[in-house]
């Protein structure tokens, strides 16, 4: 009898198969490749506050350096809550309500872990971070998008369609995702759209995970107004956060997640068996930081207010149509008028040939031809980066 062909196993998980890899962090490679200034990538080029690194350095000298409590050391929650408090007016009982995680994506994922099966959706606005879709596949459910659609003029809002909104809403929608301050846009999101998510979370009985990791970095008298303060909201609404953006310490990885304590405990025990916990000295610092004075907030948005007004005159002289971010550190451009197919045949010419690197618009999108003709500059950076980077760009217009 022949023998019959070997035939091998398949190895990989196919939920691997919808995905790529980060383009974020692709394109901070290919600067490091080309020697390009890097406006791709989230992360500050200025050093985080001298206090908030000694609370660290004090911490492991003191030997914080073994476990802290798995769902996160005491005087961290309690500095999550009492910010809370004084922020948003949102009561929370830090023993029953935080999780701290390694990192907001960590949150994040542990969150739609805890509470989403098979056959679930999950509402979420787009263009978004490139984590959202990902994590939803990963928790077995399905990403149900809404189009944030771009202003009609550089100082107008992005906004979505009501109607498209309530449509992506019915019995198996388990969850909807909100990003505000919203990372790529700045979008804010106001008091009537949060009031009209609440009113569909509420018909719908669906949760609301609200990542608010750009709280503090707001611009143009516009306000941040967690959802979890909403009639109705408190008991649906998982709130995440962390010290990365507010603190310039995007490498530490500490964030949290804040939500009522059935689904907290539900949290913990997924966030126990992923991650153990967060970095112990870290913590500690992190609630150091979370005690800064409201002018250390005040201190922040100013700085990058002047820094994206610092960038995005020279955007529109390089030839670029600026998309006017209320809130976070991005700036979304239209790149029409530079004749190039796609956003991505443009940022790698961008980053090759004039040694700027930019995210493609398309990586934001479920459907890459949404963003073809965009692209997100980051400037969380030294005004002398901004400046060297605006040299470069007048390549384009020389080109």
């Amino acid at each position: 009898m022949a023998e019959a062909a070997f035939q091998p196993k398949h190895h990989l998980s196919d939920r691997v198969a919808h995905f790529t890899e980060s383009v974020i962090r692709e394109m901070t490679r290919q600067a490091m490749l080309y020697g390009a200034i890097n406006l791709a990538q989230g992360f500050p080029d200025f050093p985080a506050p001298a206090e908030i690194k000694r609370a660290a350095q004090e911490a492991i000298a003191a030997d914080v350096n073994q476990y802290a409590i798995t769902w996160g050391a005491k005087s961290l929650r309690q500095a999550i809550a009492r910010q809370m408090q004084e922020w948003q007016g949102i009561h929370v009982d830090a023993e029953t309500q935080v999780t701290v995680c390694c990192g907001s994506t960590e949150a994040m994922i542990s969150t739609l872990l805890a509470i989403c099966n098979p056959g679930d959706e999950v509402v979420v606005f787009e263009p978004f971070y490139e984590n959202y879709g990902p994590d939803a596949i990963l928790s077995g459910a399905k990403p149900r998008f809404v189009k944030l659609r771009p202003p009609s003029t550089p100082e107008g809002e992005w906004a979505f369609d009501e109607r498209e909104l309530r449509a992506a809403f019915h019995n198996h929608t388990k969850a909807i995702i909100l990003n505000t301050p919203n990372n790529p846009t700045g979008k804010v999101f106001t008091h009537a759209e949060l009031n009209l998510i609440r009113d569909l979370c509420v018909e719908f009985d669906v949760v609301a995970i609200t990542d608010e990791i750009y709280e503090h970095i707001l611009y143009d008298d516009t306000q941040h107004i967690s959802i979890a303060r909403l009639p109705g909201m408190g008991e649906r609404t998982v709130t995440i956060n962390g010290l990365s953006k507010s603190y310039s310490v995007t490498g530490w990885r500490v964030g949290w997640a804040v939500a009522p304590p059935a689904i907290t405990n539900a949290i913990r025990q997924v966030h126990d068996f992923m991650t153990v916990g967060a970095p112990a000295p870290l913590q500690e610092a992190g609630a150091v930081a979370l005690g800064l004075a409201a002018s250390y907030y005040h201190a922040l948005a100013n700085g990058y207010r002047a820094r994206r007004d610092h960038l995005m005159p020279a955007l529109t002289e390089a030839g670029f149509r600026c998309f006017r971010p209320r809130g976070a550190y991005y700036v979304m451009t239209d790149i029409s008028a530079f004749g190039f197919p796609d956003d991505v045949t443009f940022t790698r010419h961008l980053v090759k040939e004039i040694g700027v690197a930019a995210v493609p618009g398309s990586s934001f999108y479920n459907d890459p031809r949404d963003g073809a003709q965009q692209i997100r500059f980051a400037f969380c950076k030294r005004e002398d980066t901004l400046d060297e980077a605006a040299r470069r760009l007048k390549k384009l217009r020389a080109g």
